[in-house]
């Protein structure tokens, strides 16, 4: 399924209320995090279990920033598991908020990012998961990516939703939809395809 050709936002809506997309459209087949109050992220309309997704992204050229204020996004799927999107080059963070991480919860298991303003990609492969009759976790959900075909988490089984802060809980839920995170950067995503498993 394609979700971004570059073409349009057809197949996404903002997540507040289902609106059309804010974000910035590019000549050159790429989106762009749109900055400002209001703006927000961006979800797809259609919900997803167990996927292999594929997405294209970078970070500006131009630094502005530092620390998790550099080149900030996330893929987010079911709109509660984090793979974190950031400017890495010369630019340390704390380990589990670092490019590539399962925000949180997994650090990388190597750095593969390109240059600043280069194309970076990601293939995920995400499994959901699964719950008993009561609510119980009888499968936790696991997540293998691969940075620029460089395996960076492998087969990690998620502790429960991303937080913050605190320590993540997993709560019963269905298939739901594929988030990108605006994190006030201008981070550019191209390429979106997903592939239902």
């Amino acid at each position: 399924i394609v979700l971004f050709d570059g073409t349009n936002f057809s197949e996404w809506v903002s997540p507040r209320d289902s609106s059309e997309v804010k974000w910035t459209l590019n000549k050159d087949g790429s989106m762009t995090v749109k900055l400002g109050r209001g703006i927000g992220d961006i979800q797809t309309k259609r919900n997803f279990g167990d996927v292999q997704l594929h997405i294209e992204w970078k970070s500006p050229e131009k630094i502005v920033g530092d620390g998790q204020n550099r080149g900030n996004s996330g893929i987010i799927i079911q709109q509660l598991y984090e793979v974190q999107v950031l400017d890495n080059n010369d630019n340390e963070t704390y380990v589990n908020g670092q490019v590539g991480s399962v925000y949180k919860q997994s650090i990388p298991l190597a750095k593969a990012s390109v240059a600043t303003g280069e194309w970076n990609t990601y293939d995920i492969i995400y499994h959901a998961p699964v719950f008993g009759l009561y609510g119980d976790v009888v499968k936790k959900a696991t997540m293998t990516v691969l940075h620029n075909g460089v395996l960076i988490q492998d087969h990690f089984e998620l502790i429960g939703p991303m937080t913050f802060i605190g320590w993540p809980k997993y709560k019963p839920h269905g298939k739901a939809p594929i988030l990108l995170q605006n994190h006030n950067s201008e981070v550019i995503y191209r390429n979106i395809w997903v592939r239902e498993l």
